[in-house]
């Protein structure tokens, strides 16, 4: 017999997973030179940050992956 995994139910720390895709969705929202940090226009230091960002954004959903699904 094949015994099915159960669904999971939604949890609300997988809408972190969006926040980096929404963030980047609209490049005239970053796509300027102003404001500079440490003289590197914004559209540069904005995708930097958001490698980052997006790095903590994935780690509640994955701690929760690991203590939750089974």
């Amino acid at each position: 017999m094949d015994e099915e995994k159960p669904r999971r139910k939604f949890h609300p720390v997988y809408l972190l997973l969006a926040l980096p895709f929404i963030a980047d969705l609209y490049p005239p929202l970053y796509n300027r030179i102003t404001p500079e940090l440490f003289g590197i226009p914004f559209f540069y230091w904005w995708q930097t940050l958001w490698i980052v960002l997006a790095a903590l954004c994935i780690l509640p959903a994955y701690l929760h992956e690991v203590r939750h699904g089974k």
